[in-house]
């Protein structure tokens, strides 16, 4: 089980959609759908368009109608800038990417690489969205959302960003029993003295083995197993990931006995523990 060298990932080929991280891991992101996108874009439009109008009857209260029509316009393009342009790259900013109409269809706005959006992604949609959005009253954003794959519009592209849907149900992990070749194994296996840290890590890579690269779990799979080795006793002669999901296995069952006996004996002193003394007075 020793160690083999890191394979190069430079020739392998990973589909044009896919979002990979540092350790090649494909990432399942899901973009928004095109009907959520519109809806929490027509509710952002909603919010923002309704502020403008607000501050602008606001704004001309305020000056009065004594004021010159030079003032009128500097107050008319400052509220339409301010509203329609700085509002929303101040709350993408401070809230990573999310607005109310987001918040409504369960969506954010990521990086194509899927993370979190800065200062220059927010500024580069709203001004891009300026024109594309209001401008074309929507309809320059729904007809390119509509032939992208990620139903991404010109400020996305321009700025490398898409919506992501965060509202995906979580798939309960499976649970399996011993593998087949180590069922004699684990009857006998000592597997109690490895750490938790390192149980963790084997759990976590066994949850998204399958979304590894073939080359990339055989790697990781191998240098866990020769942590893994140290601390159990008798070592089969298996594949390195067969051996980590058994150690996992028989870990797993053993402390869930473990469990169940701790709790047979508090249910076995119960009565003791909650019982008063013999003639102690009962004071409920």
């Amino acid at each position: 089980m020793a160690g083999q060298p890191i394979p190069d990932l430079a020739g392998m080929q990973f589909d044009d959609e896919s979002v990979l991280s540092g350790e090649a891991v494909a990432l399942d992101l899901r973009p928004t759908g095109y009907a959520l996108r519109a809806a929490g874009t027509i509710i952002d439009w909603i919010v923002y368009f309704g502020s403008f109008i607000a501050v602008m009857i606001l704004s001309f209260t305020l000056v009065g109608g004594a004021a010159e029509d030079a003032v009128y316009s500097i107050l008319w393009i400052v509220c339409l800038v301010g509203c329609l342009v700085v509002a929303p790259i101040v709350v993408e900013t401070l809230s990573h990417g999310k607005s109310l109409g987001r918040l409504a269809v369960g969506a954010r706005i990521v990086r194509d690489d899927g993370g979190a959006i800065g200062l220059r992604h927010a500024a580069i949609r709203a001004l891009v969205g300026f024109f594309e959005i209001y401008m074309t009253l929507g309809g320059g954003a729904a007809l390119v959302g509509l032939f992208s794959a990620r139903t991404k519009r010109i400020g996305d592209m321009v700025a490398g960003t898409y919506s992501q849907y965060e509202r995906v149900s979580r798939v309960p992990a499976p649970l399996f029993g011993v593998p087949a070749p180590l069922a004699g194994w684990a009857q006998l296996a000592d597997v109690a003295r490895m750490p938790d840290g390192l149980s963790r890590r084997v759990a976590q890579f066994l949850a998204q083995a399958t979304h590894l690269t073939p080359d990339r779990r055989r790697y990781q799979a191998a240098q866990l197993a020769g942590e893994v080795s140290r601390f159990v006793s008798p070592l089969p002669a298996v594949d390195p990931e067969l051996f980590l999901a058994g150690v996992a296995v028989v870990r797993r069952e053993r402390e869930y006995s473990a469990l169940l006996l701790d709790r047979d004996r508090l249910e076995r002193v119960g009565p003791a523990l909650r019982g008063l003394p013999h003639g102690f007075p009962g004071r409920g």
